[in-house]
């Protein structure tokens, strides 16, 4: 099965350098997180949505370059599998084709009223499916 791809723009805060002069590795963390859940949000229905709740239950980087405050960088984001209740995620930071740092992220699915894991509908699942 393959899924669609996004790209996402980053915004680069002062607050985000560190005493290195380059983004700190745990801000990428968050640029992550705010990128699966846009590529979740572009693609689910609003039914689906406000059905279901993502939460991370892994993430592994690898930093490849730094980034600094003048970059221009995008999160390129791809749903990799859905597996049961979980979704398996890759994320590539990029300055223009340069690969930054990739992320491998899984994530759980859960109802948002019990916030017990659920399976997302096979439906939703299908329209993360490239054209």
């Amino acid at each position: 099965m393959n899924f669609a791809q996004i790209d996402y723009p980053l915004a680069i805060q002062p607050s985000h350098i560190d005493h290195m002069g380059h983004v700190n590795n745990a801000v990428y963390l968050n640029w992550v997180q705010e990128a699966v859940i846009k590529h979740w949000e572009k693609f689910a229905p609003a039914d689906a949505q406000a059905r279901y709740l993502w939460v991370a239950l892994k993430h592994s980087i690898t930093y490849r370059k730094a980034a600094f405050l003048s970059d221009n960088l995008i999160a390129s984001v791809a749903l990799e599998k859905v597996k049961g209740v979980r979704a398996f995620y890759r994320t590539a930071i990029k300055r223009g084709e340069e690969v930054l740092a990739e992320i491998d992220s899984t994530w759980c699915s859960v109802d948002a009223e019990s916030h017990r894991p659920a399976r997302v509908a096979a439906d939703v699942v299908r329209r993360f499916q490239r054209d």
